[in-house]
């Protein structure tokens, strides 16, 4: 599927079956939520915490979430994500093609 399926995938689902999208700013607060989840695994995982009794690793369905939340703020703004990441891409790769490879730290 690629980006521009799945903003249509995501639009087509929220008008068969999500009667509308929430506003911009619940989409937002969602966001905000479900990143929360992911760090949760994350720390959990590559962190120092541990899971607790019930919690499972979900880390996969955490990510989805995040992008589900995403691309519904992407459709409700106009936001054309495939383009938005090449432009994403050729803009890091002009400020940064010579600063990762010359950094020390990441030797």
């Amino acid at each position: 599927m690629t980006i521009q399926e799945a903003q249509q995938a995501v639009d087509q689902w929220i008008k068969t079956y999500g009667v509308r999208y929430f506003s911009e700013l619940t989409n937002m607060a969602v966001l905000t939520e479900e990143v929360g989840e992911l760090a949760r695994i994350m720390a959990r995982k590559y962190g120092d915490q541990s899971f607790k009794e019930g919690e499972k690793d979900n880390m996969g369905e955490e990510m989805a979430d995040v992008l589900w939340v995403l691309i519904c703020l992407a459709n409700q703004t106009g936001i054309d994500l495939t383009e938005e990441l090449k432009k994403s891409i050729e803009k890091k790769t002009r400020r940064d093609k010579e600063r990762h490879i010359q950094n020390e730290k990441l030797k």
